[in-house]
């Protein structure tokens, strides 16, 4: 059995896209996954299964998703090994975890969505690209980054976003 992580956009924001974490981990259970954990309201859900390619797990999570809340959830999944070299590939001085992020992507960026951006238009925002990841340091803190906005426009894919403290935590889980 292998470790993983998933990562759901969206979701428990504004009273909107109610997904309870009790429900998310019956849903995960239901599935056949084992040792079904969340962490914190915002989708973080830790769990094993037999070793498969993320994008099988992502491709059996998101229709059941849909089915159980009524509405399309965008799932970002990592194994304990991703995640891990997640963690030890962050380009960025860990100066506060809490303004540190990592952008998690379903696909690899296109080198042109980070290389086409002035880094005058995001300042004092800083961005590095990563493997399936964006890092992001945003010292006026992520409610007022710079950088988030323009990303996600053009991204065009689907992500979703952790300040470093939660990935720290994501990565004690699956140790």
């Amino acid at each position: 059995m292998t470790k993983y992580v998933a990562l759901l956009r969206g979701i428990n924001v504004g009273g909107h896209r109610k997904v309870p974490m009790a429900d998310l981990r019956r849903t995960l259970t239901e599935l056949g996954y084992t040792e079904v954990r969340t962490l914190l309201q915002s989708g973080n859900a830790v769990f094993e299964a037999a070793e498969q390619p993320t994008a099988d797990l992502v491709a059996a999570i998101e229709p059941q998703l849909l089915a159980e809340f009524g509405f399309a959830v965008d799932v970002m999944v990592r194994s304990a090994d991703e995640l891990r070299a997640v963690a030890a590939a962050n380009p960025l001085e860990v100066r506060d975890p809490a303004k540190l992020a990592v952008a998690f992507l379903a696909e690899a960026p296109d080198p042109d969505v980070s290389a086409g951006l002035d880094p005058k238009s995001y300042a004092p925002d800083e961005l590095r690209t990563g493997e399936r990841e964006l890092y992001m340091y945003c010292p006026d803190g992520l409610g007022k980054a710079r950088v988030t906005p323009i990303l996600m426009r053009r991204l065009g894919g689907a992500a979703t976003v952790r300040n470093w403290n939660t990935v720290t935590k994501l990565l004690a889980m699956v140790e």
